[in-house]
Parts: structure tokens; sequence; C-alpha cells
């Protein structure tokens, strides 16, 4: 039997968001598609400096601050984060990041995550996080 549903599915709008940036890098900060926000990963940098020091959980606190201010500027939050994948350099140094990590996020809210050891990553950064938010 046939259906006699005539109705048609509307391809999801993409979205390409990117801000103002000091010097032009090859990613946008995130990509919107329906109420899906993906964002590109982010570095504990601070914009002036460049990596903030004081280790990884410095950098996992500009990290997190720097995913915030994406969210937020895009129509979503933290509290709209549903996935997070971490790429440590050392991947000793994830209980360490965690415990920075979690402050983000309400204890019975936390996104799903995975985490894994890198080779290297950009400008020497010891942590990069990424995620997928809904938006408001």
């Amino acid at each position: 039997m046939q259906s006699t549903d005539q109705s048609k599915t509307t391809p999801l709008q993409v979205q390409y968001l990117t801000s103002e940036r000091p010097r032009p890098v090859p990613l946008s900060d995130a990509v919107r598609v329906g109420h899906m926000l993906y964002l590109s990963g982010q570095l504990g940098t601070d914009g002036a400096s460049g990596l903030v020091t004081g280790g990884i959980k410095a950098e996992t606190k500009q990290a997190m601050e720097n995913m915030r201010r994406v969210l937020e500027r895009n129509g979503s939050s933290l509290d709209q984060v549903v996935k997070c994948t971490v790429m440590l350099t050392d991947i000793s140094e994830r209980a360490a990041m965690s415990e920075v990590y979690v402050t983000y996020f309400a204890k019975d809210r936390l996104p799903a995550r995975s985490a894994f050891g890198v080779n290297g990553l950009a400008l020497g950064a010891r942590v990069e996080i990424e995620c997928l938010a809904t938006v408001k």
C-alpha cells in the first residue's frame, strides 16, 4: 500500500558563522544546521597574547570561556551543550582538565564527552575543546 501523504521535506538551512578576527583563519567559529550548533575547537587563547600561561587548568578555563562566548554570540549557551570532544596533548592531564571542565555545567546536565590524546595542537596548546549544542 502506498502512502498518500504528499508533504515535502524542507532541507535544513545551513549557516556558517564567523566573528571578526585580527587575522584570518581557514574555518568558521560555528556552523548552524537547523536547531543545532557545531562549534570549532577552542584553545586556551586570550585573543591578545595567545595561549594563556599556567598549564592545563588555565588553558582549559580559557578554552571553556571562549566556547561560552561563541555559544552565546550564536544564540546558545553552555546549558544547551549536548556533546563535547576534548583533545589533549598529554592524556595524563585528563583528570586536571576534568576538574575545571565540570565546573562549567550543572551536575545533572553534563554533556556526553569524548577525550583523547593527540600528537600536537595548534599554537602548541595542551587542550582543544569542541562541542555540539542546541540553539535556544
